[in-house]
């Protein structure tokens, strides 16, 4: 080789070394070989496991071209030789060998072929192509020399791009975990941490799009994205998609607890639910990673990110990075919960505490004044301070229910269902937009235990219909329910007193009250309405609960 081609090549080389971005050190090699061998086009294929065509990198061939021709190679052809058998080929014209596969449309005309072997270590990285001498010749013993050399040279560069872009991607994937581990240990809600996983997950890979799905009410057949960040904002697109478990990378990644690895998976998914209605964007969809999130032998659901388009697919060092983050994702999520968990706790902690002192020294308290005002009232010669002082006494008692009722409140689990107290209060509660005010209500005896279903269906349908005529015809300001059981069980009671207009001597229409007076005669019970003390109106609904002769004896 003259001093002029060894100057060149050992310049070729430094610039080849001197970058340690893998895109930019693949490109550079391209570049530097058409140089020296005098090549119009050239290009490097990157291989993957499976012996094909990852990657390609071209240069000589112009961005509208490319758009003409299309997808990247798969590495058919004479381009499948030297992945099959990675020794130099060097051909006159390319057109003429057996083994030719043909151009796409839109491809330029190429005769002449160079292309050698690119190995990191011991292992072919891939190929690098040249083909078309400029000056109308074929390549040469030494533009071969030349390209073995300078393949040799690019194999020590990639393996240190690739070192240093590993490094990089640990540290993303690194800094994505301690985002999202902070972000969960200072307090944020399970929602919002689902999101920041996703776009974490979506930046640290440099993906298109990531998204977590998850089982829907119990349903493990099914798992829906409720979670999806998309780099240009097409994730509306793409939340509440749903992909079976059985038959899906997804589904597979869910049941199994491995990732799964998809290329073209727009293809395949389009494939696995063939008519079922997907999303347009969805067929974009090009190399994915489906990583499963579990803690322990829990399954929570999958994180998947994927990439749109024909871009470079996610290396097997890439897949264990998403797997790991994954993984620390899922224990972040779940010591999250378990935060809110010991939180709620906390509270219901707090609630007994309240409750248990309300009742041991408050009621306590409240009980020893009235029976003290009592006493007062019975040695008082007064006949109207007696009245006065008794009324004093009556509205202690109430108070006490009113705290009784406040204790079973405090009591009572946020998320219980079905105690007839929690159902009677709650239907109290709602009818306050309609009546202007909120409703007094007490409670007496053991309701949840001692009423049965059908009575408790009844009761309830018995007082929302009351409370609502008040809110109808009565014009009050104040309404009080009380609801008894009495001491052996027998009877149930309703009694709604409001402070309105009254109910007339002869009312107009009775329908309303007819209705109450059957829901009690299907009870045994009985139904009455009266002008209370004064003004106002006292409903008085009863029910029996069980006949006489079982009273425990």
């Amino acid at each position: 080789m003259s001093e002029p081609g060894i100057r060149g090549l050992l310049n070729a080389v430094a610039g080849v070394t001197a970058n340690l971005s893998l895109p930019d050190v693949l490109h550079r090699i391209v570049s530097s070989s058409c140089e020296l061998v005098g090549a119009r086009y050239g290009a490097l294929g990157v291989l993957g496991h499976d012996r094909k065509l990852t990657e390609f990198v071209q240069v000589g061939i112009s961005h509208a071209d490319q758009a003409r021709i299309g997808r990247t190679p798969a590495g058919l052809g004479i381009l499948g030789l030297l992945a099959d058998d990675p020794r130099p080929l060097r051909l006159s014209n390319l057109r003429a060998h057996p083994a030719r596969h043909g151009f796409p449309p839109g491809h330029p005309p190429m005769r002449s072929f160079l292309g050698v072997p690119i190995r990191v270590r011991d292992k072919v990285f891939g190929n690098l192509y040249l083909a078309e001498k400029k000056d109308g010749e074929e390549f040469t013993a030494r533009d071969e020399e030349v390209a073995v050399a300078l393949a040799a040279a690019a194999g020590v560069s990639i393996e240190n791009a690739t070192l240093f872009e590993e490094g990089r991607r640990r540290e993303r994937w690194l800094a994505a975990s301690h985002q999202v581990t902070n972000s969960l240990l200072a307090g944020a809600d399970p929602a919002a941490a689902l999101r920041l996983i996703a776009e974490q997950a979506r930046v640290a890979a440099g993906a298109s799009a990531a998204g977590i799905a998850r089982p829907r009410d119990g349903d493990r057949s099914t798992l829906v994205f409720d979670v999806v960040e998309s780099a240009d904002g097409e994730q509306d697109r793409l939340i509440g998609l749903s992909v079976p478990a059985e038959g899906t990378a997804t589904g597979m990644a869910f049941t199994t607890g491995e990732p799964v690895v998809v290329r073209q998976y727009g293809d395949h998914a389009v494939t696995q639910q063939a008519g079922i209605q997907l999303p347009a964007l969805v067929r974009d969809l090009d190399s994915a990673i489906a990583v499963p999130l579990t803690v322990g032998d829990e399954k929570l659901g999958v994180l998947l990110v994927a990439k749109f388009g024909d871009k470079v697919p996610f290396t097997e060092a890439e897949v264990q990075l998403v797997r790991t983050f994954g993984g620390h994702a899922a224990v972040a999520i779940e010591f999250a919960r378990a935060e809110q968990d010991r939180e709620r706790l906390a509270v219901f902690e707090d609630r007994d505490r309240i409750a248990r002192d309300l009742h041991d020294l408050v009621i306590q308290r409240l009980f020893a004044i009235g029976l003290g005002l009592e006493g007062i009232g019975r040695l008082s010669v007064r006949p109207e301070i007696s009245a006065r002082l008794s009324g004093f006494a009556h509205d202690l008692d109430r108070t006490i229910r009113d705290i009784r009722t406040s204790i079973f409140s405090l009591q009572e689990p946020a998320e219980a269902q079905g105690g007839l107290r929690s159902e009677l209060l709650r239907l109290t509660l709602d009818t306050a937009g309609a009546l202007g005010f909120e409703p007094r209500i007490g409670f007496d005896g053991p309701l949840d235990t001692a009423v049965p279903t059908p009575v408790r269906a009844e009761l309830a349908a018995t007082l929302r219909e009351a409370l609502s005529n008040v809110a109808r015809h009565a014009a009050a300001n104040t309404v009080s329910v009380e609801v008894a059981v009495d001491r052996h069980g027998r009877w149930l009671t309703l009694t709604v007193t409001d402070d309105g207009v009254g109910i007339p001597d002869r009312p107009a229409r009775r329908s309303g009250l007819a209705n109450l007076a059957e829901r009690a005669a299907r009870w045994g019970g009985t139904c009455s309405a009266r002008r209370a003390d004064g003004h106002g109106t006292r409903l008085t609904w009863t029910a029996k609960l069980r006949p006489a002769d079982s009273e425990d004896r």
